[in-house]
């Protein structure tokens, strides 16, 4: 019988405009990656779950743009004139909520953005207006911001983000491994990243290749695990 050889290696996604795979699902929202000059006022709130693509997408326009990127949770309101030497990206801008220096300093920053015309992009998993933001002014100026969303995944691209999540952790499933869980997980993304990132735990463990039968009884024990939890709670 045939191992796998499992080593504990950080995984590293890969990020390249090559490595994003196009399907109905999210097309529109890589046409407007692609075509940032039709952006109203060179502003795009990029939208969609964890896992979706988000800051895959947001690294494509970096490279194109010669943007820089930063979490939205290290916005300092000393930084922005800095920040605005070039186009930026933002991500998870909605989770700024409720910090009033986070919420000036991203409101300053908007206004200059705006004022020098630096185009910037922001990514979040939903519209501002569910964010609960607590200045008004900067509430009313990112839900006037035009929006790109990234849906569900449909079975071509749920294939394709299983793929390359176990391309990123340099795993090597058997043929059938791939089709056998695209019909059997939730079609999410988080669906995604929960089995492979169990199986690559489960067959480091085990010392095992990933193979149908394997990924079939790692999938009952993520439902055992899910079902045992949820009496816990209860």
């Amino acid at each position: 019988m045939s191992t796998q050889l499992s080593f504990d290696l950080p995984a590293r996604a890969a990020l390249g405009r090559d490595d994003f795979f196009i399907s109905p699902s999210n097309a529109l929202a890589v046409a407007m990656i692609d075509t940032p000059d039709t952006w109203s006022n060179g502003k795009l709130l990029l939208i969609g779950p964890k896992g979706s693509g988000k800051t895959h997408l947001a690294h494509v326009w970096a490279a194109q743009s010669g943007a820089r990127i930063i979490s939205a949770l290290t916005l300092q309101e000393d930084d922005v004139p800095d920040l605005l030497r070039t186009p930026l990206v933002i991500e998870d801008i909605d989770q700024i909520t409720k910090d009033h220096a986070l919420e000036t300093a991203l409101f300053h920053l908007h206004n200059l953005a705006q004022a020098e015309g630096r185009a910037l992009l922001f990514t979040a998993k939903s519209q501002p207006q569910h964010w609960g933001l607590t200045l008004p002014d900067l509430a009313s100026r990112l839900q006037a911001i035009q929006t790109a969303t990234l849906e569900a995944p449909d079975d071509t691209l749920l294939t394709a983000v299983l793929m390359k999540l176990f391309a990123d952790r340099q795993l090597n499933p058997a043929p059938d491994v791939i089709p056998f869980l695209a019909l059997r997980i939730d079609r999410s993304f988080a669906a995604a990243q929960q089995v492979v990132a169990a199986l690559d735990k489960a067959a480091l463990d085990a010392g095992r290749a990933i193979t149908r039968a394997f990924a079939s009884a790692a999938l009952d024990k993520i439902r055992e695990d899910s079902a045992h939890s949820d009496a816990q709670q209860e």
